[in-house]
This record gives structure tokens, C-alpha cells and sequence, in this order.
């Protein structure tokens, strides 16, 4: 899922998806509305906190 919304999220940054369109893409539950699958190289859990 991380992978998922990374990839969005570049999509964001080259501007072929709008800010407010995550949230939308998010609920609608559909993962063709969402970018690219990103590859894991690099991706590492950094800190978890509970509150």
C-alpha cells in the first residue's frame, strides 16, 4: 500500500494528478485511479509512534 500511495504521489509531483484527487482515490477503492506501484528499493519503516 506504502508503494501505491508513494507512486501516487510522484504523480502529484510531475502534475498528472491534482492535490485534492488523493482523498478521492483513496475512497473510491478503485486502484486504477491510482499511479504507478513503486519499486521497494529504498522504502524502510523510519519510526512508529503510539500516542
Amino acid at each position: 500500500m506504502v508503494r501505491i500511495i508513494a507512486g501516487t504521489l510522484v504523480d502529484v509531483g510531475l502534475g498528472k494528478i491534482e492535490p485534492q484527487e488523493i482523498k478521492k482515490i483513496i475512497d473510491s477503492k478503485d486502484r486504477k485511479r491510482a499511479g504507478k506501484t513503486l519499486p521497494p528499493n529504498g522504502l524502510y519503516l523510519l519510526k512508529v509512534e503510539y500516542n
